[in-house]
């Protein structure tokens, strides 16, 4: 649920590949668990594509790890001999 496609707006027969009509108007559609909803417009591919996957202005950040210990620790096998 909540998923989204861009639909071009032409009128062939059918669903087609995004990539034959660039420039066609896109409608953004938006899954509700039983039919797929009108819930966005776009002018054109490159627009319906910069909205249904926008670019992050700041990259994520990694909580700070701690480095590794050292010992054998309880997962570990023993080396022989010990």
């Amino acid at each position: 649920m909540g998923r989204l496609r861009a639909v071009p707006l032409v009128s062939d027969d059918g669903l087609k590949g995004s990539h034959l009509n660039p420039d066609a108007p896109r409608v953004i559609q938006r899954w509700n668990g039983y039919i797929w909803e009108p819930h966005a417009c776009a002018a054109n591919l490159a627009e319906a594509q910069r909205f249904l996957s926008p670019r992050l202005e700041e990259p994520p950040t990694a909580p700070a790890s701690q480095p590794l210990r050292t010992g054998l620790g309880r997962h570990r096998k023993p080396r022989p001999g010990e």
